[in-house]
Order: structure tokens, then C-alpha cells, then sequence
């Protein structure tokens, strides 16, 4: 679902979830493989959720496609992500 969490809940759902398969903590549903994930961060990024942005960001900088990526982070910025308006 991509919701943005506390470390506490993140910790507490690994401690509750020892199997091998990993949830979401917040909606407690399974995660998925890559292909999910990126697939369920794009769909927070079209209803404009600024941390997706922030995320999307991170991972096109991380792929050396930095137009996009600064696309990313200014559009995050602009809805008030301050982790994008530093990186920018």
C-alpha cells in the first residue's frame, strides 16, 4: 500500500512476522516482489503522494537518470516533502 510508517511499527511487524514472507505493516498484506512494489509506489506517485515521490526520486538517482529524478524530487518538494527540497 506504500503508507508511510514509524520505525517502531516496522520493527514490531518484523518481530511478529517471522516468516519468510514479508507484510506490509501497515495493512499487513503481503509485499509482494519487486514488480509489486514499484508497481504499488507508481500508484501512489500518480495520486501525488509526496513521499512516493521522494521514493521514486531516490530510485531514478540511484538508476544515474537524474532528470527524472529531479522531476521527482520537485514535484515531492512542491507538495512539502522536505527530504526531496534537500536533496534538490
Amino acid at each position: 500500500c506504500s503508507k508511510v510508517i514509524c520505525l517502531g511499527c516496522v520493527i514490531a511487524n518484523q518481530i511478529l512476522t517471522s516468516s519468510k514472507t514479508l507484510y506490509c505493516p501497515f495493512c499487513r498484506e503481503p509485499t509482494g516482489d519487486e514488480t509489486d512494489i514499484v508497481k504499488r509506489r507508481m500508484k501512489r506517485v500518480e495520486a501525488n503522494d509526496p513521499a512516493a515521490m521522494f521514493e521514486e526520486g531516490v530510485v531514478q538517482g540511484n538508476k544515474a537518470n537524474y532528470t527524472s529524478a529531479f522531476e521527482y524530487f520537485t514535484r515531492a518538494a512542491e507538495l512539502g516533502d522536505a527530504g526531496a527540497h534537500y536533496n534538490l
